[in-house]
């Protein structure tokens, strides 16, 4: 297997990733397999995004500062009592993080994050974005009125794992407007239909309408 091409960072973004951790301590990230061996019996759906996504739809192999993994936010309460007595879940909103157990067994922020880690001495495993849900349908966070069944949303791999389309995961991307996930599109143009570009590209219009990958589209 080819190994994986380092993560690009400008002096600015290593500068900004120096500073989490030393603010908010190290991580060692569980990969997609790994994790989904600590979801096995969770019975609400899940789904990677961030990068390993669009590893898992492209191929391309980079390296990832964390492994990012979704739920819907109605299901926050079951994810808790799930993990209780394996995994210490933290929420963070904007930057301060509180533990979630019996005193906040929810979140108040449905688009907020979760953190996981076995105790304070450990490091960071995963990374959760929450998904707003309505009604149980997942919702997009960068496009307002985007609502759909999970399943129409991702896709699962021969492994079993639920991923969120390429697509979705670059509109996230686009409007961070990072320089290091200009190859994660690249790596994307050729596994995405016609449909599936005019779609992504109606979409950075909305979100990042001054976007240089607008010219790729």
């Amino acid at each position: 297997m080819s190994e994986r091409i380092p993560l690009a960072r400008t002096p600015e973004e290593q500068a900004e990733e120096d500073d989490f951790l030393a603010l908010y301590g190290e991580w060692a990230p569980m990969s997609p397999s790994e994790f989904a061996a600590e979801m096995r019996g969770f019975d609400r759906p899940w789904w990677v995004v961030g990068g390993c996504a669009i590893e898992a739809a492209t191929g391309f192999r980079r390296e990832h500062e964390d492994t990012d993994v979704s739920i819907l936010a109605c299901d926050v309460p079951a994810f808790v009592e799930f993990m209780r007595d394996r995994w210490h879940v933290w929420n963070n909103v904007g930057g301060v993080l509180h533990p979630l157990g019996d005193r906040w067994p929810d979140v108040e922020e449905p688009a907020s994050q979760l953190w996981l880690r076995a105790s304070a001495k450990d490091p960071w495993i995963v990374d959760m974005p929450l998904t707003p849900d309505e009604g149980g349908l997942w919702t997009n966070k960068r496009i307002a009125g985007h609502t759909a069944p999970v399943e129409e949303v991702t896709w699962t791999a021969g492994d079993g794992i639920r991923y969120l389309l390429p697509e979705i995961v670059l509109v996230y991307k686009a409007a961070l407007g990072r320089a290091k996930d200009d190859p994660d599109f690249e790596a994307s143009l050729p596994v995405l239909t016609d449909p599936r570009r005019a779609w992504l590209r109606a979409s950075l219009v909305q979100v990042a309408p001054d976007h240089h990958w607008l010219e790729r589209l």
